[in-house]
């Protein structure tokens, strides 16, 4: 795939791709096996585990969580109304902003570790590291930001979140369905979106103008970009996923770079659309 090629020209140290369908890998780039800090993208892995506990009975997404008023589906979406820092107090009634919180997914993995009676790092490596065979993937640190991966293990979890094994296909489909919409809010390192559209630990904002992942993907695209200069995004209406790992923190230079990199994509894995 050429438009894999334009990751070469990335003002970054180092940096690794790929692009996925449904049947496998389409074509990657870079070092696939080297590990980056994937910050931000991390909050994906987080949900996916925490719904995994929701379909075991471990936790439910509409019991009590975080501020009065709050739910676990609020935090899972950056509605519980925390501010950004993890030790961030409320700001905002739950549902009112969109208020992107470290704060949230911290909790919520909490709250799976309260239950499940494990540390959270073991309940996501047994719930979705080990069953994926994600070995290069773990936990150091906070689980809305402090996780380490390849590219060839979110080739796995993407492929997973194409065609999901782990989970029902329903319980996909309402992780990445617009939760407590339509509210404005911040894209940290973007701008403000009215709506700011989140699913279940997932932004639901691509296709928009000023978006970082370009125009080119469909409205259906969900995923997530991190502070360490990462990003995973899928388009279940192209059937199409694609990851991206560097080693340079989020800033201008991304946004100047990754829009027409997904664009390209987009453009060369389906010319006709």
């Amino acid at each position: 795939m050429r438009a894999l090629q334009l990751i070469d020209s990335w003002p970054v140290p180092s940096a690794a791709g790929a692009v996925l369908r449904p049947d496998g890998l389409v074509a990657a780039r870079g070092d696939t096996a080297h590990p980056y800090r994937i910050a931000s993208v991390a909050k994906v892995l987080t949900t996916y585990a925490t719904l995994v506990a929701v379909e075991e009975g471990t936790v439910d997404l509409d019991a009590p969580a975080g501020p009065p008023g709050a739910t676990l589906a609020h935090l899972l979406s950056h509605a519980a109304g925390y501010g950004f820092e993890s030790e961030a107090p409320a700001i905002a009634a739950p549902g009112t902003r969109r208020i992107y919180s470290n704060r949230g997914i911290e909790e919520a993995a909490a709250l799976v570790a309260q239950a499940s009676g494990m540390p959270f790092a073991e309940y996501l490596r047994d719930a979705v590291l080990a069953p994926l065979g994600m070995r290069g993937t773990e936990l150091r640190g906070s689980p809305a930001h402090g996780v380490w991966s390849t590219v060839d293990d979110l080739v796995r979890f993407a492929s997973e979140l194409l065609t999901p094994h782990l989970l029902a296909a329903e319980t996909v489909a309402e992780m990445r369905t617009v939760q407590f919409g339509p509210i404005a809010g911040v894209l940290p390192g973007v701008g403000r979106f009215d709506p700011l559209d989140w699913g279940l630990g997932v932004e639901r904002n691509f296709g928009r103008p000023r978006h970082w992942a370009g125009t080119r993907v469909s409205a259906d695209t969900f995923g997530h970009f991190g502070g360490a200069g990462t990003f995973l995004w899928v388009d279940p209406a192209r059937r199409l996923a694609a990851v991206a790992l560097t080693d340079r923190e989020f800033d201008a230079w991304a946004l100047e770079v990754w829009p027409p990199f997904c664009d390209a994509v987009v453009d060369e894995a389906d010319p006709t659309s």
